[in-house]
């Protein structure tokens, strides 16, 4: 059985198919470092990132897949499912050896099919992050949010912010990722931090630190948190509903769910 492994980047895996091609091999798995292999890999090929094998191979596929094909490539991606590595490689090899027109709307094929759930995934996840975002004010007056979505969903999401609150400076943080954005009212810049120990807020449960938080934002909170419950009608309450639309993953950084 043959098998890749590459880095686990977008580069190395448009790499591993520039490889395929190029020792016309087609491997049965494509897998990540340190995965374990499977019982009857007798052929390793390390592929070894490379950006200009990496954007020969992405100018082809802008070549031989639609804008939708294109998209869905990036968005599942995003996923960062260990399981999508295999059918995603298949599918942009396909994209080449059988040059059927409008590949990515074959789902009868197996590894379209797994491409096209996975991106599902991603702009489900993404949508739930528009609206399950809550924001705090800082003294400085700029608004903090911090997430750990289960999908790399931010890069999907920014544009939306920045239109929808383009006045004001914000920061949106992924903990479970350790990087963010930030906008200063003009501009967009993705930001990390070599101290996370040192940021003024609490990554586990998103909240600012007492002396970074702004005077009013505590009585902002108690109002959602009050205008949360008189909305509630108790005797339509439908706890499974609630949870299906409202995941519980999302709950420890949402102001009505915490105090």
């Amino acid at each position: 059985m043959q098998i890749y492994i590459f880095d686990n980047t977008l580069d190395g895996l448009l790499t591993a198919v520039f490889d395929s091609f190029s020792l016309h091999q087609q491997p049965k798995m494509l897998l990540t470092e340190g995965e374990q292999l499977p019982l009857f890999a007798d052929e390793l090929h390390r592929v070894v990132s490379d950006s200009g094998k990496a954007e020969r191979v992405w100018k082809g596929l802008e070549k031989n897949l639609s804008k939708d094909g294109l998209r869905m490539i990036t968005i599942s991606w995003l996923s960062e499912e260990r399981m999508l590595n295999t059918p995603l490689f298949n599918f942009i090899c396909k994209v080449f050896r059988q040059k059927e027109k409008d590949l990515e709307r074959n789902a009868s094929d197996p590894d379209v099919l797994e491409v096209r759930n996975s991106c599902r995934r991603v702009l489900h996840e993404q949508l739930r992050m528009k609206q399950f975002i809550r924001f705090q004010k800082a003294k400085d007056s700029t608004y903090l949010a911090v997430v750990s979505p289960d999908h790399n969903v931010l890069p999907l999401i920014i544009s939306h912010f920045q239109d929808r609150f383009n006045d004001q400076p914000w920061l949106i943080y992924d903990a479970k990722r350790h990087y963010g954005y930030y906008y200063d009212g003009k501009t967009v810049i993705n930001v990390t931090f070599e101290d996370e120990t040192a940021v003024p807020f609490n990554l586990e449960n998103g909240k600012l630190d007492a002396e970074a938080l702004s005077e009013n934002d505590l009585l902002f909170q108690d109002l959602w948190r009050t205008y949360f419950k008189a909305v509630c009608i108790k005797e339509r309450i439908k706890p499974k509903k609630q949870l299906n639309d409202m995941p519980r993953r999302y709950w420890k950084y949402m102001t009505e769910k915490n105090g």
